[in-house]
Protein backbone atom coordinates (compact mmCIF):
# COMPACT_ATOMS: atom_id res chain seq x y z
CA UNK A 1 0.00 0.00 0.00
CA UNK A 2 1.89 3.35 -1.28
CA UNK A 3 -0.32 5.34 0.99
CA UNK A 4 1.02 3.27 4.53
CA UNK A 5 4.64 3.70 2.68
CA UNK A 6 4.74 7.42 2.49
CA UNK A 7 3.25 7.87 5.51
CA UNK A 8 6.04 6.12 7.31
CA UNK A 9 8.86 7.73 4.82
CA UNK A 10 7.28 11.11 5.98
CA UNK A 11 7.27 9.79 9.50
CA UNK A 12 10.67 8.76 9.49
CA UNK A 13 11.48 11.66 7.70
CA UNK A 14 10.04 14.24 10.54
CA UNK A 15 11.76 12.32 13.59
CA UNK A 16 14.68 12.83 12.23
CA UNK A 17 14.50 16.48 11.60
CA UNK A 18 12.72 17.48 14.77
CA UNK A 19 16.05 18.57 17.35
CA UNK A 20 15.82 17.43 20.78
CA UNK A 21 16.62 19.45 23.28
CA UNK A 22 19.91 17.64 23.73
CA UNK A 23 21.16 18.93 20.17
CA UNK A 24 22.17 22.40 21.74
CA UNK A 25 25.42 22.34 19.84
CA UNK A 26 28.06 24.52 18.52
CA UNK A 27 28.97 24.90 14.61
CA UNK A 28 31.85 23.04 15.32
CA UNK A 29 30.49 20.19 16.66
CA UNK A 30 29.69 16.90 14.41
CA UNK A 31 26.27 16.06 14.27
CA UNK A 32 25.01 15.53 11.06
CA UNK A 33 21.86 16.92 11.48
CA UNK A 34 23.03 20.22 13.00
CA UNK A 35 26.02 20.09 9.98
CA UNK A 36 23.06 19.61 7.07
CA UNK A 37 21.10 22.46 8.78
CA UNK A 38 23.96 25.11 8.94
CA UNK A 39 24.91 24.15 5.47
CA UNK A 40 21.48 24.91 3.98
CA UNK A 41 21.63 27.87 5.81
CA UNK A 42 24.34 29.36 4.63
CA UNK A 43 23.33 28.66 1.13
CA UNK A 44 19.63 30.36 1.52
CA UNK A 45 21.74 33.25 3.37
CA UNK A 46 23.99 33.75 0.34
CA UNK A 47 21.60 33.75 -1.86
CA UNK A 48 19.28 35.72 -0.21
CA UNK A 49 21.36 38.73 -0.63
CA UNK A 50 19.24 40.94 1.97
CA UNK A 51 17.50 40.27 5.51
CA UNK A 52 15.16 41.54 7.51
CA UNK A 53 16.89 42.89 11.17
CA UNK A 54 13.93 42.52 13.65
CA UNK A 55 15.04 44.69 16.53
CA UNK A 56 12.25 45.66 19.57
CA UNK A 57 10.86 49.17 19.74
CA UNK A 58 11.03 51.06 23.25
CA UNK A 59 7.32 50.28 23.47
CA UNK A 60 8.61 46.15 22.84
CA UNK A 61 7.01 45.98 19.66
CA UNK A 62 9.07 44.30 16.66
CA UNK A 63 10.41 47.11 14.34
CA UNK A 64 11.51 45.38 10.43
CA UNK A 65 14.21 46.90 8.30
CA UNK A 66 15.43 45.37 4.76
CA UNK A 67 19.68 45.17 5.62
CA UNK A 68 22.63 44.26 3.21
CA UNK A 69 24.61 41.77 5.79
CA UNK A 70 27.91 39.90 5.29
CA UNK A 71 27.85 36.58 4.66
CA UNK A 72 28.18 34.87 8.39
CA UNK A 73 31.09 33.74 9.20
CA UNK A 74 32.29 30.83 10.74
CA UNK A 75 30.62 30.58 13.57
CA UNK A 76 27.41 32.03 12.12
CA UNK A 77 27.80 35.27 13.14
CA UNK A 78 26.14 37.84 11.28
CA UNK A 79 27.87 41.56 10.44
CA UNK A 80 25.92 44.74 9.33
CA UNK A 81 26.93 48.35 8.47
CA UNK A 82 24.26 51.31 9.82
CA UNK A 83 24.49 54.46 10.42
CA UNK A 84 24.89 55.21 14.01
CA UNK A 85 21.93 57.86 14.49
CA UNK A 86 19.23 55.30 13.09
CA UNK A 87 16.55 54.17 15.19
CA UNK A 88 17.66 50.26 15.00
CA UNK A 89 20.91 51.63 16.85
CA UNK A 90 18.78 53.18 19.89
CA UNK A 91 16.51 50.00 19.76
CA UNK A 92 19.56 47.70 20.10
CA UNK A 93 21.22 49.54 22.85
CA UNK A 94 17.84 49.31 24.77
CA UNK A 95 17.52 45.82 23.80
CA UNK A 96 19.79 43.89 22.14
CA UNK A 97 17.54 40.79 21.39
CA UNK A 98 16.93 40.61 17.50
CA UNK A 99 15.96 38.05 14.44
CA UNK A 100 17.14 38.21 11.36
CA UNK A 101 15.24 36.59 8.67
CA UNK A 102 16.17 35.60 5.34
CA UNK A 103 13.70 33.84 2.82
CA UNK A 104 15.35 31.48 0.20
CA UNK A 105 16.04 32.76 -3.20
CA UNK A 106 13.91 29.98 -4.97
CA UNK A 107 10.90 30.88 -2.09
CA UNK A 108 10.86 27.40 -0.60
CA UNK A 109 12.60 27.95 2.66
CA UNK A 110 14.06 30.89 5.01
CA UNK A 111 16.35 30.97 7.81
CA UNK A 112 15.64 33.04 10.91
CA UNK A 113 18.35 33.18 13.47
CA UNK A 114 17.35 34.46 17.16
CA UNK A 115 20.39 36.23 18.25
CA UNK A 116 22.08 38.88 20.62
CA UNK A 117 22.86 42.09 18.63
CA UNK A 118 26.45 44.09 19.15
CA UNK A 119 27.20 47.89 18.26
CA UNK A 120 30.76 47.77 17.14
CA UNK A 121 33.54 51.16 16.24
CA UNK A 122 36.75 49.82 16.27
CA UNK A 123 38.09 51.51 12.82
CA UNK A 124 40.05 47.98 11.72
CA UNK A 125 36.66 46.48 12.42
CA UNK A 126 34.85 48.49 10.19
CA UNK A 127 37.65 48.96 7.02
CA UNK A 128 37.31 44.91 7.23
CA UNK A 129 33.34 45.23 6.75
CA UNK A 130 32.56 48.05 4.02
CA UNK A 131 31.13 47.88 0.87
CA UNK A 132 32.04 50.43 -1.58
CA UNK A 133 28.40 50.51 -2.59
CA UNK A 134 26.93 52.90 0.44
CA UNK A 135 29.75 55.48 0.06
CA UNK A 136 26.95 57.46 -1.15
CA UNK A 137 25.08 56.85 2.21
CA UNK A 138 27.38 57.90 4.15
CA UNK A 139 29.05 61.71 4.71
CA UNK A 140 31.35 61.13 7.70
CA UNK A 141 32.11 57.66 7.33
CA UNK A 142 34.71 57.72 10.52
CA UNK A 143 32.25 59.01 12.60
CA UNK A 144 28.71 58.08 10.80
CA UNK A 145 29.26 54.50 10.23
CA UNK A 146 29.06 51.46 12.69
CA UNK A 147 29.08 48.15 12.90
CA UNK A 148 26.12 45.46 13.90
CA UNK A 149 27.44 42.24 15.21
CA UNK A 150 24.39 39.77 15.76
CA UNK A 151 25.90 36.46 17.58
CA UNK A 152 23.19 33.40 17.31
CA UNK A 153 21.78 31.73 19.95
CA UNK A 154 19.52 29.61 17.75
CA UNK A 155 18.85 29.30 14.21
CA UNK A 156 15.99 28.01 12.46
CA UNK A 157 15.72 26.52 9.05
CA UNK A 158 13.12 25.30 6.15
CA UNK A 159 13.46 24.01 2.93
CA UNK A 160 11.54 22.51 1.03
CA UNK A 161 13.36 22.01 -1.84
CA UNK A 162 16.51 21.09 0.60
CA UNK A 163 13.95 18.19 2.03
CA UNK A 164 14.20 20.16 5.58
CA UNK A 165 10.68 20.26 7.28
CA UNK A 166 9.22 21.29 9.85
CA UNK A 167 7.04 19.11 12.12
CA UNK A 168 4.00 18.13 10.22
CA UNK A 169 1.43 18.73 12.86
CA UNK A 170 2.97 21.97 14.42
CA UNK A 171 4.86 23.28 11.44
CA UNK A 172 7.88 23.63 13.85
CA UNK A 173 11.37 24.00 11.98
CA UNK A 174 14.57 22.15 12.89
CA UNK A 175 16.78 24.19 15.11
CA UNK A 176 20.02 24.68 15.50
CA UNK A 177 21.11 25.56 19.48
CA UNK A 178 24.68 27.70 19.80
CA UNK A 179 26.71 27.46 22.99
CA UNK A 180 27.62 30.65 24.57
Amino acid sequence: MPTKDRLLRNALTIILLIPSSTFGQNVGLKNPLDNKLIRAAREIMFSAGTCALITLDEEGRPRVRTMDPFLPDSTMTVWFGTNIKSRKVDQIRNDPRVTLYYLDSDNTGYVMVYGTAELVDPKIEKEERWKVEWEAFYQNKSEEYFLIKVSPEWIEVLSESRDILGDSITWKPPVVFFNK
